[in-house]
């Protein structure tokens, strides 16, 4: 049995699949080589007119450039880190969250080494490296590194929520895991500021009918609704055309989004799009039942996979409260009969603080 076939055969089909939709046929399928991609992220066999005024033929020439750099660098480590499918965990880290006592990185991997069926997952993932420091831990803790070079801005220092370089960060971040999407590779995308309690491909659809399942800040109780207010700090999508064509355009609206705040933002209204509807994309919304955050808390710890430090602003409130989560769910394990992993009086008090500052 493969390592991949005895993490999830157990359970691959505990959630019911979506129907395909209509648009452009699946690419691919299993886990058979990807045909070929044209630059604008489409298969050559089909038209392309209709979506050339959303979907540009290419990315900016000195975007292009950046990603020719370190190409056969990133190609190896994709091969090395990957699961046989071709699929990879992916997290992005700066000076900022591998410093200090207890770093964010270091609460990180401890949710990988404490969590159900976890430990073996650290072997596929990719932590991304916004700048040397962090490049450097990331080496020394042995794990698999890549440090992403983005000429003329310095991403080491916190990154406030919507500010110049965080937006900046944002545009960069969705830069590179589109070039990921091109190269064949599929991904889950987790911020680093979320816990990882749970295995949590059992609870995903592995299959080829969906390509993209994202988290949740608040669920509205229907995985299909593109209502559900979306948080890009999670999700898994599947390397094919469509969510090659879906990436560029995401990134082409990073510096002419009137009106939106944040790339989750560009993103929750692209879903809306005509044009992104066309192309047949399949979403799955997931259940804060499940992929659990602070904006909304799930109700069940026994089901609970991942815990996300969202709704807070600062990584020092952030630390605060997800260690204590480390503590609940540690006392968890030694009591299964505890129904919560934070006491309800205390619960997010230092992310709640943090929008005071």
């Amino acid at each position: 049995m493969t390592i991949l076939s005895s993490l999830f055969e157990s359970t691959r089909n505990a959630i019911p699949v979506i129907p395909p939709s209509r648009g452009l046929k699946q690419p691919y399928s299993g886990f058979t080589p990807r045909p070929a991609v044209t630059g604008d992220g489409f298969d050559d066999s089909r038209s392309q007119t209709s979506y050339l005024p959303l979907f540009p033929s290419r990315l900016p020439n000195i975007q292009n450039n950046m990603i020719r750099s370190n190409r056969d660098e990133l190609e190896e480590v994709l091969a090395e880190t990957s699961l046989e499918n071709k699929t990879v965990i992916i997290a992005l880290v700066n000076k900022a969250y591998v410093e200090g006592e207890k770093s964010m990185l270091d609460l990180f991997l401890d949710s990988f080494w404490l969590g159900e069926n976890t430990q073996a997952l650290k072997d596929h993932l990719l932590i991304v490296a916004l700048d040397q420091t962090s490049y450097e831990r990331c080496k020394f803790l042995g794990l698999h590194c890549y440090k992403l070079e983005t000429d003329g801005v310095d991403f080491a220092g916190e990154q406030y929520h919507l500010s110049d370089d965080y937006l900046k960060m944002l545009g960069r971040r969705t830069l590179f895991l589109g070039d990921v999407l091109k190269r064949g590779y599929s991904f889950i995308f987790t911020d680093t500021d979320i816990m990882w309690l749970r295995n949590p491909f059992p609870r995903l659809n592995l299959d080829e009918t969906l390509d993209l399942q994202i988290s949740t800040d608040r669920f509205n109780g229907n995985e299909r609704s593109k209502d559900n207010p979306i948080n890009a700090g999670f999700y898994m999508v599947r390397s094919n055309n469509k969510t090659i064509a879906l990436f560029n355009s995401w990134y082409a609206r990073k510096d002419n989004s009137t009106g939106m705040l944040d790339d989750q933002y560009v993103l929750q209204n692209l879903l809306k799009e005509p044009a992104v509807i066309d192309l047949g994309l399949t979403v799955r919304f997931l259940d804060t039942l499940y992929f659990s955050g602070f904006c909304q808390t799930s109700r069940d710890v026994r089901l609970v996979v991942t815990i996300h430090a969202n709704c807070c602003r600062s990584i020092s409130a952030k630390v605060a409260d997800l260690t204590e989560v480390i503590l609940g769910w540690k006392r968890f394990k030694r009591d299964s009969t505890i129904e919560t992993l934070t006491d309800s009086s205390s619960k997010h008090v230092a992310c709640k603080n943090s929008w005071k500052d």
